[in-house]
């Protein structure tokens, strides 16, 4: 050891890992010295290595494509691949020629076919609410029949059809697993009738159209006449009852301009109602009819636009017939 801290030592009596590096150690250290080293102590102790994994190799292309050929040469492969083949080039053929139209039409669509098989066939239809409709004819509507499955069934499309029917408000579709399906609708009540271009439909209380008039039934339901007359039924229907017992008197209303509302009698007398508090004038008119049969007389049109007065007009004979008992009256003074 000399004063640097340095051992002195044969290199001949080193460790032997440590005597094969003498060559590149005694070069880069000069030392006067024949046969001897210097080493400072911790260049004794090596360095340790932590071993480090190797990273992940990605499959090469060369072994992906060995995959494949593994695949490709699976017993039987060229068979399945063959017959998937020929099956398409037979259902585009089927499909070109109409006949798998045909068979979907005669027995039903091929995933309906095989839910039908697998138990999801339609066994029962319960249909609820309806009192117009009839369950033929909601069937009819949705189109449900024996080629048809419960699980490929679509409900909101059901549900669409009978909507798009007037005298349908609302319909629910339920099904229940695995073969009940549950219809419920709720109907628009017929509530009046309203004619416009010439043709007299049904309406519901919003004056929504259900159906044209092809059903006595109906003909004593309150009757409405002119542009927006349908929406306002319930105006005219207001009046009705402010009419009390002259309600069996009043065949009509009708709507003049959207403003205001004329009466049609049975009689054929016409009642001019004013725009404002109609329902005022027409309780004046029954008093006066209960008083005086002011409707059974002879006159066309009784006008009550001008509040606290009547103006009659007089048929073409009733008009006569009185101006020639005026004159008789005049010549007589």
């Amino acid at each position: 050891m000399d004063g640097g801290r340095r051992l002195l030592r044969p290199v001949d009596g080193l460790d032997p890992a440590l005597a094969s590096s003498r060559a590149g150690l005694s070069g880069a250290v000069a030392s006067p010295f024949h046969g001897f080293s210097f080493f400072h102590p911790r260049a004794l102790a090596a360095p340790k290595t932590v071993a480090k994994s190797a990273p992940r190799r990605r499959p090469r292309r060369h072994e992906e494509s060995g995959a494949l050929t593994t695949f490709l040469r699976l017993p039987g492969l060229g068979s399945v691949l063959a017959v998937a083949f020929l099956s398409g080039v037979g259902l585009l053929s089927a499909i070109a020629n109409g006949q798998y139209a045909a068979f979907v039409h005669d027995y039903g669509a091929p995933a309906d076919i095989m839910a039908r098989a697998l138990g999801f066939r339609i066994d029962s239809v319960t249909i609820a609410g309806q009192h117009e409709v009839s369950d033929g004819q909601i069937l009819a509507i949705v189109g449900v029949d024996s080629r048809q499955s419960l699980l490929f069934l679509d409900a909101g499309a059901l549900r669409n059809r009978l909507l798009a029917v007037p005298l349908i408000k609302n319909a629910s579709i339920r099904k229940f697993f695995p073969d009940r399906l549950v219809i419920e609708i709720t109907e628009r009540k017929p509530y009046g009738l309203w004619q416009r271009g010439g043709a007299v439909s049904i309406i519901a209380a919003d004056g929504a159209p259900i159906d044209k008039l092809d059903n006595p039934k109906f003909e004593s339901l309150p009757f409405v006449v002119g542009d927006g007359a349908g929406e306002r039924i319930g105006e005219y229907v207001a009046l009705l009852e402010a009419a009390g017992d002259l309600r069996g008197k009043i065949r009509a209303g009708v709507l003049v301009s959207r403003r205001r509302w004329n009466l049609k009698m049975t009689s054929g007398v016409d009642v001019l109602l004013p725009e404002a508090d109609p329902q005022k004038a027409v309780a004046l008119l029954a008093r006066l009819e209960a008083e005086s049969g002011l409707i059974e007389k002879a006159v066309v049109s009784l006008d009550l636009r001008v509040p606290g007065k009547l103006y009659a007009r007089l048929t073409e004979e009733a008009a006569a017939a009185r101006a020639a008992q005026s004159h008789a009256r005049g010549a007589r003074k």
